[in-house]
């Protein structure tokens, strides 16, 4: 845990961001007192071998910020995404759409985050039990996709300069490639790449897939990158333009940015919001 940022948190009417993926678990707060603004992030060693939905339980009884009688929460969840354009939305049909292109979540219920800004809905998947967990400990409980705030921020940043740019979030041995044009996403797809060389090829297959100019247009990747250094030095083999998101400086040292640890999804949801 983070403790240099624990000090005067008061759990108050603040929510507790609860984080969870296929193989990790973490706790995470807004805190304030004299010294400014802050965030403590708590990550939790899930065990292998039960539920998640059991180590949260678990979590329950030892973690130490779920320990401090918050009243409501954020449940961020990592899980496979649909995206449907808004125009092509409806509600009573989003449970069906899901399970057919998801149909290994069928034990899980069907969620969803309306992104206006990019004219798209994203359907997300929730553990029943996990649900339960969180409904039984909160009075007032939010479930968002983990990579909305992502999706979010980068697109507003996009707009940043008239070359189009391709982006890639590493994370939970993960890696998410989107593009956006015109306020909608132009590309959207998550690959498994725990391994530098499988996260090199997704990245230029997508690029060359969307017809990009080497010469011209922009890669950028960031969070947890695998051979972080190697991986920038094939892409600039190929491409003139390759960068790697830093976050402190691209959200001006806002005190989330220097938590130790803490996934950039969650580092863009305490600086930019859901």
């Amino acid at each position: 845990m983070d403790t240099s940022q624990n000090t005067n948190l008061q759990s108050g009417g603040r929510r507790l961001t609860i984080r969870v993926s296929r193989h990790s678990l973490s706790f995470s707060a807004l805190k304030t007192g004299p010294e400014g603004s802050g965030v403590t992030f708590e990550p939790y060693t899930v065990r292998s071998g039960i539920s998640m939905a059991a180590n949260l339980r678990e979590a329950f009884k030892t973690a130490e910020l779920p320990s401090m009688d918050f009243k409501r929460a954020m449940l961020m969840v990592d899980s496979p995404v649909l995206m449907v354009p808004v125009d092509m939305f409806c509600e009573p049909d989003a449970d069906t759409l899901y399970r057919h292109s998801f149909p290994k979540q069928n034990a899980d219920r069907v969620m969803f985050n309306v992104l206006p800004e990019l004219n798209a809905v994203a359907l997300f998947s929730v553990n029943k039990d996990l649900k339960l967990v969180v409904d039984d400990h909160f009075a007032d409980v939010r479930v968002n996709c983990a990579m909305t705030p992502v999706w979010k921020y980068l697109h507003q940043r996009s707009f940043i300069g008239t070359r189009s740019k391709l982006y890639g979030y590493f994370h939970d041995k993960k890696l998410e490639v989107f593009s956006f044009a015109q306020n909608r996403f132009k590309y959207c797809n998550a690959f498994d790449a725990g391994h530098a060389h499988d996260a090199l090829y997704f990245l230029l297959y997508v690029w060359k897939q969307l017809a990009l100019k080497p010469e011209h247009d922009e890669m950028h990747i960031v969070g947890d990158i695998p051979d972080r250094e190697w991986i920038l030095e094939e892409l600039r083999k190929f491409l003139l333009r390759a960068y790697v998101i830093n976050p402190v400086g691209d959200f001006n040292r806002s005190p989330a940015t220097l938590v130790k640890g803490m996934p950039y999804d969650l580092v863009a949801y305490y600086v930019k919001g859901r």
